[in-house]
């Protein structure tokens, strides 16, 4: 495997075949020599550390972060040159904080051998040489062929031999892949030996590749005294490790991928790092305090040997340097001494900040996770976290990009209407139907005329060929599944066994269309043998030969079915979107369909078209060679399958077309509402037809009554005279004068993005106009996604449809990477949104009916549209004011910690003499001071949750990092400084008084920094628990129980002579200190005094920011005072201040 790795770094799959050549149960043909090829065993391996190389490894990436390698620094050189300090005041921080983070990963890593293991170990069963064999999935080469039953997973990728099935097929679910949980059908390879003891084969594939959805490959069928068969294999043979055997017995496989070269695996990688703003943040003000930092040891430095420079002060009569002092380079002494003044103030540079960032980001994903608004009963689900690393991140969205289907909307399914010949027939709820379409009888009602009889049958017989739906009958009473549909109840004409027939379907489409023709008479009985059937509406059976399945595809955008009826005619029946299947029929049948269809899309339906062709013999035959001679080509099979669909797929006759309703989600214009009031912008990106679209975007109210829609589509670049880059010039220019230039400026200090304009707009943009902007020539393209991305920053809401997934992600990458920056989040529920959802800040993913892959690759993941509300307003608020709180904290105690220690040097003759004790400036930052910030930045609710959620404009008042901006870092800066300036000063001048002890004794340098020290610990715990505005009884705890267990600890470790220590400091010094009224009357004061401009801040400030915003909306919402309304699991006591926090 290591070989292989490296071949792969250094080049080696360029030169290497692209095939390879697989012998089935290891046996060689007769007619060549038999090698035995190499290919890697079946262990999967997502670990990253074994037993040896943890150590090494996981040091190596944890010193790649600057902060932890700054204090690695800092220990060396505390252990290699005589600093003042010792080197466990910087050596203990930084093993803690290696210590805690190699747990933690070392966890996950174990947990991944653990998962690793259950899957290597598990036992499978293998045919060799007539015998079934047990050993374990590890065990597995290239080759074997292995026994599953059914509902087993697959312990590698296996092309499909044998079924237990009569039609020679298997049903399995890819939930475990991409997490659809509609079974798929596959299919045995044909003309295979029953007795496999007995087959002679060679599979030729294309080498391992992730694509789940694609395979191609070939296989060989050996018999004596014949030609070699072949066979051509696609994704229906390839059975995929990790998905899973249903309602089938039994099936047997030749593996063809093992181990990491498994699609699955291959799959496997982990999501590329996502920073969030508040780390950037942390970074930018790491730099200016390490600016600080050497400018302080810089200004000491000087500062030493411009006072030593003075007659006598270089060397004192009581303290003579020795021979090996006198001896040292200048130099090299004046770096020494800026190195050990970089020790001294080192504590600037706050390392256990990461770990509490750490702690505060993990501990708090799981209320996320606990949130009992985010359960939903339908799914039994709640909400998913996949990352903590972004939580501040849903407090800073700009952009939301969301999918349509399944997002926006239910993907639930339901069959509306149809169009024949251009003639309309809607389903209505009746009660009886007697021939299907009866204009006074049954549920369907003409308008004007109805279509001829033959051509009505002829749309119902495509509805129930052309599709991949497979029937599966009811197994036992009460079975409920969630990919199957029960079909009509009360429909006359249909036997009673198939009333409660259930589908199986990869799409909820197929499913609609063919329980809609059921409730017209035509009901789709299931496929035996490749032969389809269907009861008409007389009852009588059909019975057709599926000749081929011409696959949908994105970009075909259709799909089609060959058939032979019984009289030997050979139809093609294809449905597709409209324009994919307009384009291929006889135009003068267009015209009276399009009405109906973009009548439909307007209404907000799905519409397909339906076409059919009947094939002559010498076309099906041609058409048959080819598809086949393309089937069995190993390079670049689908480009020519697609050019034989192509040739196949002209000149059909259009039939009608269908239109399905997909649903709102519950709650999804309210939620758009909110998002939009939060000054969120939102845009929809989406593969569905223009009108659609808008529909849904007016039920969403993202449209509104009043907002103008700019539309650039190829409609509007029609142009007989211009050519079509031309006319989008031109549009782009008229668009930007009317949505960017004529738009009046905003107000001073006003956001763009949150003034109401005098007019809204909304951008509409499909696909081929979107490759236009993109893909034009170099120097126009600039030119043009500028203008673009300008009048859509302008307008309200923005439409892309008809988009494929790589243009969803352009679209992304283009806003996220615009001026400023904005912070994007993306959402969907299905496999094309992946590709979006990666690409933006924040991913989020939707459980719905597409599948779990969405879900998969997100960060986070919700069961339903609404609860993003939510999840933004409340939970990414609280999140983001949190950890904004916690950095510029952190940041402000380490100030007030070494500001003091600097100014001592100018009173100790710049000696390098410690202020506080080695055991204070070890714990300060671990013990002290960490356990109610953590509390804080866990628990504070500065606003009620209900009232976030009611009032979305408290969102803006956080946005673009308004935080973590540079005025309120200098706002805590200042105050760190005026803080650890009181407290030196304020200190210095009690020592003013000579005797400070009833004994007539005065205090030492100990002593001094003792109470420094004591009031720093104090004012800095009494600051925060004044910024608390949500009190528990957690915060209680850790405030009140850290200021005992520091004076617990001072009394404790000056009282007791400590055996292992060479000096003892601060031996009685706190018993001594405390006894004094002068240094409680100090201690008191100063605390008072640091802490007065909060008071009276909270005291006499008006009210303003949020907590106005909320009060007042409290009031205004009922009319006079409103009932507090209080968190769930907390209460607020301070609701009522006025302090911004």
């Amino acid at each position: 495997m290591l070989c292989r790795r490296l071949n792969r770094w250094l080049g080696g799959d360029e030169s290497r075949v692209d095939s390879r050549t697989i012998y089935v149960g290891h046996r060689p043909s007769t007619t060549e020599a038999f090698i035995p090829p190499k290919f890697c065993d079946n262990r999967i391996v997502s670990s990253k550390y074994t037993v040896w190389n943890f150590l090494p490894k996981n040091l190596f990436e944890q010193f790649r972060r600057i902060a932890n390698f700054y204090f690695l620094i800092i220990f060396l050189v505390q252990v290699i040159v005589d600093t003042p300090t010792s080197p466990v005041t910087s050596g203990l921080p930084l093993f803690f904080v290696i210590t805690v983070t190699a747990i933690k990963q070392g966890y996950e890593d174990w947990l991944r051998h653990k998962a690793d293991n259950e899957v290597n170990k598990y036992p499978v069963t293998v045919l060799e040489n007539g015998r079934r064999m047990g050993t374990e999935s590890e065990k597995i080469k290239v080759g074997d062929v292995v026994e599953v039953n059914e509902d087993e997973t697959f312990p590698c990728d296996l092309i499909l031999l044998q079924s237990t099935r009569d039609d020679d097929t298997c049903f399995v679910t890819t939930a475990s892949l991409d997490g659809e949980s509609n079974h798929k059908t596959h299919y045995t390879v044909p003309d295979t030996e029953k007795d496999l003891d007995s087959l002679s084969a060679t599979i030729e594939c294309e080498q391992p590749q992730p694509d789940l959805y694609k395979f191609v490959g070939r296989m060989h069928i050996y018999k004596t005294d014949r030609e070699p068969e072949i066979r051509s294999l696609g994704p229906e043979n390839l059975l995929l490790k990790g998905a899973t055997l249903k309602n089938t017995q039994r099936i047997c496989g030749v593996a063809v991928y093992t181990g990491m070269e498994t699609k699955m695996a291959l799959n496997y990688q982990g999501k590329s790092q996502k920073r969030s703003a508040v780390e950037k943040s942390i970074n930018a003000f790491l730099l200016v305090y390490l600016c600080i930092l050497v400018s302080k040891a810089l200004v000491c430095t000087t500062l030493k040997y411009v006072w030593q420079s003075k007659p006598g002060q270089d060397e004192p009569w009581y303290n003579q340097k020795t021979q090996r002092e006198k001896e040292t380079n200048l130099y090299l002494k004046m770096f020494t001494d800026f190195l050990s003044f970089m020790v001294l103030f080192n504590f600037i540079i706050p390392v256990s900040m990461y770990v509490t960032v750490e702690m505060q980001k993990f501990l708090g994903s799981f209320f996320i996770t606990w949130d009992r608004d985010f359960y939903d009963p339908e799914i039994q689900e709640g909400a998913l976290v996949n990352t903590s690393d972004l939580n501040e991140e849903l407090g800073q969205v700009e952009y939301v990009f969301t999918d349509k289907t399944g997002t926006l909307t239910q993907n639930n399914m339901e069959f509306i209407e149809c169009c024949i010949d251009g003639f309309q027939y809607k389903y209505r709820d009746a009660v009886s139907e007697l021939d299907g379409f009866s204009a006074t009888d049954g549920p369907v009602s003409k308008l004007q005329e109805k279509a001829g009889k033959e051509r009505e049958e002829l749309f119902l017989r495509a509805l129930c060929l052309c599709h991949t739906v497979q029937v599966k009958e009811p197994t036992g009473r009460g079975q409920d599944h969630t990919d199957s549909m029960a079909g009509v109840d009360g429909m006359e004409g249909c036997p009673p066994p198939h009333e409660q027939t259930g589908f199986i379907a990869s799409s909820p489409d197929e499913v609609a269309l063919v329980k809609g023709a059921m409730r017209y008479g035509f009901t789709f009985l299931g496929m035996e043998s490749k032969k389809m059937k269907i009861m008409n509406r007389s009852n009588a059976i059909e019975t057709y030969d599926l000749l081929h399945v011409l696959n949908f595809d994105p970009v075909r955008r259709r799909m089609s079915v060959i058939v032979r009826s019984k009289s030997g005619d050979v139809l093609l029946f294809c449905k597709g979107a409209d324009s994919s299947i307009f384009p291929r029929v006889r135009q003068e049948e267009v015209e009276k369909i399009r009405v109906h269809v973009e009548r439909n899309a307007t209404e907000g339906y799905r519409t397909l078209c339906v076409a059919y062709k009947k094939l002559s013999p010498e076309e099906y035959a041609r058409a048959d060679a080819d598809l086949q001679a393309a089937r069995l080509a190993l390079q670049d099979r689908e480009e020519k399958l697609i050019a034989v669909y192509n040739q196949v797929e002209a000149g059909m006759t259009l039939i009608g077309a269908t239109a399905v309703e997909d649903r709102l989600q519950e709650e999804a214009a309210e939620t758009m509402e909110a998002l939009q009031g939060a000054g969120i912008k939102v845009w929809v990106l989406t593969g569905d037809k223009m009108e659609t679209a808008k529909s849904t975007c007016y039920a969403c109210r993202l449209f509104q009554r009043g907002t103008e829609l700019l539309e650039l589509t190829v409609r509007t670049l029609e142009d007989g005279v211009r050519k079509r880059e031309e006319r989008l010039h031109d549009l782009l220019l008229e668009y930007h004068k009317k949505a960017v230039q004529d738009v009046p400026p905003t107000k001073p200090g006003g956001s763009r993005g949150w003034s109401k304009p005098s007019q809204d707009f909304g951008f509409i943009i499909d696909g081929a106009s979107l490759s236009m902007v993109f893909n034009s020539s170099e120097s126009s393209s600039s030119h043009y996604k500028n203008l673009f991305l300008q009048i859509c920053q302008n307008c309200t809401t923005v439409l892309c449809c008809r988009m494929a997934p790589l243009q969803k992600a352009q679209i992304v990458k283009m806003v996220k990477c615009s001026k400023g920056s904005p912070i994007t989040l993306s959402i969907g529920d299905g496999a094309n949104d992946v590709s979006m959802i990666l690409e933006a800040h924040v991913g989020i993913g939707i459980k719905g009916k597409e599948g779990r892959q969405a879900v998969r690759n997100s960060d986070y993941a919700i069961p339903k549209l609404k609860h993003l509300k939510k999840l933004l307003l409340g939970h990414g608020h609280l999140y983001y004011v949190r950890i904004a709180h916690l950095v510029q904290y952190f940041f402000y105690k380490n100030l007030c910690f070494i500001l003091p220690q600097f100014l001592y040097q100018f009173f100790c003759g710049y000696s390098q003499q410690p202020l506080y004790d080695a055991a204070y400036l070890t714990m300060y930052n671990i013990c002290f001071t960490s356990m109610p910030i953590l509390a804080y930045s866990l628990l504070e609710q500065h606003i009620c949750v209900e009232v976030l959620l009611d009032n979305a404009t408290l969102y803006r008042s956080i946005a673009k990092n308004a935080m973590l901006r540079w005025v309120p870092f200098f706002y805590w800066t200042l105050l760190g400084v005026f803080h650890g300036l009181l407290f030196f000063f304020g200190v210095r001048f009690l020592f003013g008084n000579p005797a400070l002890q009833a004994n007539g004794q005065v205090f030492g340098n100990w002593s001094y920094g003792t109470i420094v020290f004591t009031v720093l610990v104090f004012t800095v715990t009494f600051k925060l628990a004044l910024d608390t505005r949500h009190w528990t009884w957690i915060n209680h705890f850790v405030i009140w129980g850290s200021l005992c267990f520091y004076v617990i600890f001072s009394f404790f470790w000056g009282g007791i002579i400590w055996p292992f220590l060479k000096q003892q400091r601060l031996y009685y010094v706190f018993a001594h200190m405390l006894s004094s009224a002068s240094a409680w009357l100090v201690i008191v004061l100063l605390i008072l005094l640091s802490l007065l401009p909060d008071i009276l801040l909270v005291v006499l400030r008006k009210p303003l920011g949020p907590h106005a915003r909320q009060r007042q909306a409290d009031e205004s919402g009922a009319g006079g005072p409103k009932s507090s309304a209080q968190p769930l699991l907390m209460r607020t006591f301070s609701d009522e201040s006025n302090t911004v926090v």
